[in-house]
């Protein structure tokens, strides 16, 4: 049977505790008193708030932490030591802890059993899933619901991934990646949609669908997108949502207006109008977040005026079209999107800014900057990356940021820039940062837009 984690007081060290999973689990344990300790190699405000919140940090991942961790307990008491898929076994720290005899947990064993002692709330989904999670927070809290928040990216109205609530909910962001998922259950489960992506990991569909399937029935009920077929189909969801008045959800925006303020619908309950909603955030697959976390904020009772009121001053999350400002009339735009379907509504939403925002200066283009991420993702669906920049006016492409991966098949980044040279126009391959500066330079003009797509080191 496995190990039970410990919450009576035993301490937690994390393993890589500024990542971003990471340090929103260490960032909960230790506002709830929980003595917690971590490692990783350099400062960042990540790592800042853990610290101004009681979490020690070693700046090394040494085998010698462990030991000082137990020495500094009394000797007595080991470490639950933590950490996420990105540590091997090779990672000293690791195997010091298992030579060590500490209870060693996946960061969703953590994560799961903080879901166990709330109602959980679990939002997944291919895409799409840090938006909406931060969504449901945030109505939730605004509401008074004062939940727990764990999500995989920062919000401005909790200054961070992460809340401590005093409410009985959780609000948690859950990650399919490497199909620890299934460790998950819930009160509510939301599905956004379901693509084939991390082929490190999943082979086929079917492999993904059956993740999803088995998260789902863990969930206490299932709230999906009807506007994705395999969502509909496969997982059944007991409170469906869509942006298709024909579709017969419960859910439905319909007189869509999108400009570049934000977007605009009437929302409909089983055929019952609830009212007008504004988002701020642009785009319609942000419209479609917005209809998921309205959902659950119905399920639990908030009515829609109030819903109506504090979705209108949601801004998002950081690094989800991200307007970082202007510089010279060219506005600057850092998104996380690494997967074509990603990159397709991110430029629908960049082409709709420019229209109307820019629209009184002659140039008015998108360029798009993309850092294509691992190798196994680019090799698995080049075809589907050639065609996914329609919408920008000129795309950048810089090499492929490996995220630790080996590279069997000796793809590059200019082998993607060719790909899409053959569905666009205007390509231009820059190898590095350095690169992508100096091309920059030469082909920006006022009123351009430039967006830069990554979820490597290209925003830095």
């Amino acid at each position: 049977m496995p190990m039970a984690v410990d919450f009576g007081g035993r301490p937690f060290h994390f393993i890589g505790v500024g990542g971003i999973g990471m340090s929103a689990l260490a960032y909960v344990l230790a506002k709830r008193r929980l003595p917690v300790s971590g490692s990783d190699r350099c400062l960042t405000h990540i790592t800042r708030r853990l610290q101004e919140n009681g979490v020690h940090i070693f700046w090394s991942q040494e085998a010698e932490n462990i030991a000082q961790i137990s020495t500094s307990s009394g000797g007595t008491v080991l470490p639950q030591v933590v950490c996420s898929t990105a540590i091997g076994a090779a990672n000293p720290e690791y195997k010091a802890a298992v030579d060590a005899g500490c209870p060693v947990f996946h960061r969703s064993d953590i994560l799961a059993a903080l879901m166990n002692k709330a109602q959980g709330i679990a939002v997944a989904g291919t895409h799409g899933k840090t938006t909406t999670s931060s969504m449901v927070g945030y109505l939730l809290l605004k509401a008074g619901v004062d939940p727990s928040i764990v999500i995989g990216g920062e919000v401005s109205a909790w200054h961070g991934n992460a809340y401590v609530g005093s409410g009985n909910y959780m609000v948690a962001e859950a990650d399919e990646s490497d199909g620890s998922l299934v460790k998950l259950s819930a009160a509510i489960g939301v599905i956004t949609n379901i693509e084939l992506d991390h082929p490190d990991h999943y082979s086929t569909l079917d492999e993904v669908v059956g993740i999803f399937k088995n998260f789902g029935q863990q969930c206490g009920l299932v709230i999906g997108s009807a506007d994705c077929p395999t969502v509909l189909n496969q997982i059944r969801p007991g409170i469906t949502y869509s942006l298709r008045q024909e579709s017969g959800a419960d859910y439905i925006a319909t007189d869509i207006c999108e400009t570049a303020q934000g977007t605009t619908a009437e929302i409909w309950e089983r055929e019952q109008r609830l009212g007008e909603l504004h988002l701020a955030v642009l785009g319609r697959h942000n419209l479609s977040n917005a209809l998921a976390a309205i959902a659950v904020a119905r399920r639990l009772g908030v009515d829609f005026d109030a819903i109506a009121t504090i979705m209108a001053t949601f801004e998002g999350a950081k690094r989800r079209f991200d307007c970082r400002g202007f510089h010279n009339n060219i506005l600057f735009v850092d998104d996380y999107a690494h997967h074509p379907s990603e990159i397709e509504v991110t430029l629908a939403a960049a082409k709709v800014k420019t229209t109307e925002q820019l629209s009184k200066i002659n140039q008015r283009r998108v360029i798009a900057v993309f850092q294509p991420h691992r190798y196994s993702r680019i090799t698995a669906q080049l075809s589907e990356f050639a065609t996914a920049f329609n919408q920008a006016d000129h795309v950048v492409v810089t090499d492929i940021y490996s995220a630790g991966e080996s590279n069997p098949s000796g793809i590059t980044g200019e082998d993607v820039a060719s790909a899409i040279r053959e569905h666009h126009t205007q390509v231009t391959y820059a190898a590095t940062i350095d690169d992508v500066q100096s091309r920059l330079a030469l082909l920006l003009q006022p009123g351009d837009l430039v967006i830069f797509l990554t979820a490597g080191n290209l925003n830095r």
